[in-house]
């Protein structure tokens, strides 16, 4: 009988997709749940790994000339009243605050008090309140483009939650602008959606498609909404960011005017568009194996742990100091604009779950120091992609660091690609269609399934009816869908004028 391979994450993905996601999470210390029901804490290494996709994104919007702003987590709920399609889109999410204070009540409780003229909605999404205000900051064509980015959290009432993926509270940022032309605002929905292409793949090593979402699935009040849309492990699409060119809608909601350069008063045109802490979720479920999170380079909080292996206390000092000099010679390297970051972890536990304990939180390069490792000036690395452990010359492991690293966040994002592609079908049936998504074994649901390429007629009753019958939707309508040729729907048999994206999501 085989030798069972010893993992550090029970249930495996194959045993409990979603089991393993949380374990990972919780293995990882990312993430944990908070005392407020479908809350999160988000932990130390998370929050870190957060601060480094915020640090990159930021240089990314700043470098496209955007600035960042803040504005008030409360709304008023005449404010989300204003643009129809809005309100009626997120008000099943809404927090509200009805009342500014607490007093004793009659059984000696805190009862709420001082009830508000208005009541506040707590910021499920800032068109409204951020419109309000560039309604006043905008009187003349000179004011435009207004190019605003805020970093904050927001709240939607979810009553069916997952850890980074689908909270109550979560954090994000949004961006928020105002344009002269309609092709300018075009443009700008269009960029921002390149930059999220460019960051998923060449920072999260998380392959995306890019397209435009169905009336159906558009964001309420746009115009249009283009998103990202990427492939995870168990073979489901994460939306994992959206562009919205939202017309004139909330212009006009907002009474966002500018004199114009004939000398008319015109409504400015306007976008939004965001990504999320669910970030961390997708990265997860696109690189995490079932022994934990695997973090991709550009991103890891730290790049390189150094083990201590000390069996003796005669050999404590001169090992820390060893490991000290190859911490500080990895320090002088640059990885990707960021200095090579290392952590020495010399506390006093078992060696085997010190090192468990790194594999699970992901970090690319794992490398243990001991007595002999000293003696023959050399450590002893693995590398977290491929779990590769070999003897390496010390001098020849600081100078190579950054091709190693470099190779990791490569081979992360081909191993995606290839996933991909191997779960990505062309298919113009609907019985192939149906079996595609079904999967024969209910308890192994992420054995079937993938990116369909099929045929839609454009009808929002097809569209409604896969979903309905196989819990599938459009994910996107992607930009060269012409390309593809016409065909029939896969649906109704009505004419299409090409290919859409088919899959279950999150």
């Amino acid at each position: 009988m085989a030798k069972q391979k010893r993992t550090a994450i029970t249930p495996t993905r194959g045993e409990n997709y979603p089991e393993w996601y949380q374990q990972v999470v919780r293995s990882a210390e990312l993430a944990e749940n908070s005392d407020v029901r479908g809350c999160m804490v988000i932990r130390p290494w998370g929050y870190a790994l957060w601060e480094n996709i915020q640090r990159s994104l930021d240089k990314m919007f700043k470098d496209t000339g955007h600035v960042n702003a803040y504005f008030p987590i409360f709304i008023p709920k005449s404010y989300l009243e204003k643009e129809a399609e809005h309100v009626d889109g997120f008000a099943k999410e809404c927090a509200v605050v009805t009342h500014h204070r607490l007093e004793e009540g009659p059984d000696g409780g805190l009862v709420p008090a001082g009830e508000l003229e208005e009541p506040l909605v707590v910021r499920p999404t800032s068109e409204t309140i951020i419109g309000s205000t560039f309604a006043k900051w905008v009187e003349s064509y000179r004011d435009l483009p207004l190019l605003i980015n805020q970093w904050a959290n927001v709240v939607r009432w979810e009553m069916r939650t997952r850890l980074f993926l689908r909270t109550a509270e979560f954090l994000w940022q949004e961006g928020h602008t105002a344009h002269e032309t309609e092709a300018e605002a075009w443009e700008e929905t269009r960029k921002m959606l390149e930059v999220y292409k460019t960051f998923a793949e060449e920072y999260m090593a998380m392959p995306v498609l890019t397209g435009e979402k169905t009336a159906g699935e558009r964001f309420p009040g746009a115009v249009s909404t283009l998103c990202i849309e990427a492939m995870m492990q168990d073979r489901k699409a994460l939306q994992a960011g959206t562009s919205h060119f939202l017309g004139q809608n909330f212009a006009k909601a907002s009474k966002i005017q500018y004199s114009s350069r004939e000398g008319n008063l015109e409504y400015a045109w306007t976008t939004s568009w965001g990504v999320s802490t669910r970030l961390i979720g997708g990265m997860i479920m696109t690189h995490g194996d079932d022994d934990g999170m695997i973090m991709p380079p550009r991103l890891a909080p730290s790049h390189v742990v150094l083990l201590p292996i000390i069996r003796k206390e005669e050999d404590r000092e001169a090992i820390l100091a060893y490991c000290e000099e190859i911490a500080s010679n990895l320090r002088k390297q640059r990885f990707h604009e960021r200095d090579v970051e290392v952590v020495i972890d010399s506390r006093d536990i078992n060696a085997g779950e010190k090192g468990w304990s790194w594999v699970k939180k992901g970090i690319p390069i794992k490398a243990e120091v001991g007595p002999r490792d000293m003696a023959n000036n050399s450590v002893f690395m693995a590398r977290r992609d491929t779990m590769q452990k070999q003897g390496v010359d010390k001098d020849e492991f600081v100078a190579n660091i950054v091709e190693t690293l470099d190779d990791i966040q490569n081979s992360l994002l081909q191993r995606a690609l290839d996933h991909r592609a191997e779960h990505t079908r062309e298919i113009d049936a609907y019985d192939e269609f149906k079996a595609f998504f079904t999967p024969e074994n209910k308890n192994r649901p992420e054995a079937h399934g993938g990116f369909a390429l099929s045929h839609w007629c454009e009808s929002g009753e097809c569209e409604d009816k896969i979903n309905d019958e196989l819990s599938v939707t459009i994910r996107c309508i992607p930009f060269d869908r012409a390309e593809s040729g016409e065909g029939a729907c896969i649906c109704c048999g009505k004419p299409s004028p090409g290919r859409v994206v088919f899959a279950k999501s999150y």
